[in-house]
C-alpha cells in the first residue's frame, strides 16, 4: 500500500523543477529497491508473509486466495528490478483457479472469493489505486467483482437475517472493524451486529446511491455519536448502543481515496498511468 501511494504521488508530482524531480528520484529509489521476488521464499511460485531476521520464514503464511493482497502481486509483476513471472500469480494468489466462486447471492453472481464475499475491505485496499473498471483476466471481471460483492453485503444487511436492530438499506456495511471488546472481520458469514461506516463509504465508487443513502444516515441520524475530528468513528452497534471511539487508518484512508475515485477518478488515473503498472 505504501508503494501504491508513492507511485501515485510520483505520477502526480510531474513538474520538471528541482523539487519535484528530486521527489520522483527518491520514490523511484525506494520502488526499485523492493525485492518482491525474494518473498517467493527460495524461488517458489508464491509470495509469503512474515519473514524476520530473527525467525526467518517460521510463520510460513502464503499470500493467496481472494483477499486484499491483489496489489502485492500487481506491484511484484510491475517491478522492473525484482519482478515475478506470471506463474507466481496463477499458482500463488489465484491458487490455480481456486479463488473462483461464481455462485449467486441475492441475485448477484460473485466471481471470486468466499461465500457472500467476505469483508468488504477486500474490494477497497488494492482498488484504491487499481481501477477495476474494464479490468479482467481468466478469473474474473473485476468491475463485476467489486460491484456485486458490495451489493451482496448491502442486500444482506437490508434483509437482516439475524434481526439486528438498526440494519436497513440506510444502515449497512460489514467489514473488519472494532467490535465491543475486540476486533472482528465482519461479513455476512461473521456478523456480530456491528456496522463499520468505511464499508459503505469506501464503496461509493461502486454503489453510489446505496452508499450515499448510508452516508446520510450516518451523518444526519447518528450524527455526533459517530462523527468527530477525523470523520466517522470506526464502527457502531445499535443493538448495544455502542459507538467506537477509535479511528483506524486502514479504515479512514480508503474512504478518502475512494470518494475521490467516485468524484473524479484521480487516484485511479494516476496509479494506472504508471508505465510499469500498465506493462
Amino acid at each position: 500500500y505504501l508503494m501504491m501511494g508513492l507511485l501515485t504521488a510520483r505520477q502526480y508530482f510531474n513538474d520538471p523543477g528541482e523539487a519535484e524531480t528530486t521527489l520522483r528520484t527518491k520514490i523511484n529509489a525506494l520502488w526499485n529497491g523492493v525485492e518482491w521476488d525474494w518473498y517467493r521464499k527460495d524461488g517458489s511460485d508464491m509470495l509469503y508473509w512474515n519473514w524476520s531476521p530473527e525467525y526467518g520464514w517460521a510463520v510460513n503464511v502464503p499470500v493467496r486466495g481472494w483477499n486484499e493482497c491483489l496489489i502485492t502481486y500487481v506491484l511484484a509483476a510491475s517491478s522492473t528490478t525484482h519482478t515475478i513471472p506470471v506463474s507466481v500469480y496463477e499458482t500463488g494468489f489465484a491458487f490455480n483457479g481456486a479463488i473462483k466462486n461464481n455462485n449467486s447471492y441475492y441475485g448477484y453472481v460473485l466471481p471470486l472469493g468466499k461465500p457472500y464475499g467476505g469483508p468488504l475491505f477486500f474490494e477497497h485496499y488494492s482498488f484504491m489505486g487499481i481501477n477495476p473498471g474494464n479490468l479482467s483476466d481468466q478469473y474474473a471481471d473485476y468491475h463485476i467483482q467489486t460491484v456485486n460483492h458490495t451489493l451482496i453485503n448491502y442486500s444482506y444487511c437490508k434483509e437482516n437475517p439475524k434481526s439486528y436492530y438498526g440494519y436497513s438499506s440506510s444502515c449497512w456495511g460489514l467489514t473488519a472493524s472494532d467490535i465491543p471488546g475486540g476486533y472482528n472481520a465482519n461479513s455476512p458469514t461473521s456478523d456480530e451486529g456491528v456496522i463499520a461506516p468505511t464499508a459503505a463509504v469506501s464503496s461509493i465508487a461502486y454503489t453510489p446511491e446505496e452508499s450515499m443513502q448510508a452516508i446520510r444516515f450516518f451523518y444526519y441520524k447518528l450524527g455526533n455519536k459517530i462523527w468527530g475530528q477525523y470523520g466517522f468513528n470506526d464502527a457502531f452497534d445499535l443493538n448495544e448502543a455502542w459507538f467506537s471511539g477509535s479511528y483506524i487508518a486502514i479504515d479512514q484512508g480508503p474512504q478518502i481515496a475512494m470518494i475521490e475515485n467516485y468524484r473524479t477518478g484521480l487516484i485511479w488515473d494516476l496509479f494506472m498511468s504508471c508505465p510499469e503498472v500498465q506493462a
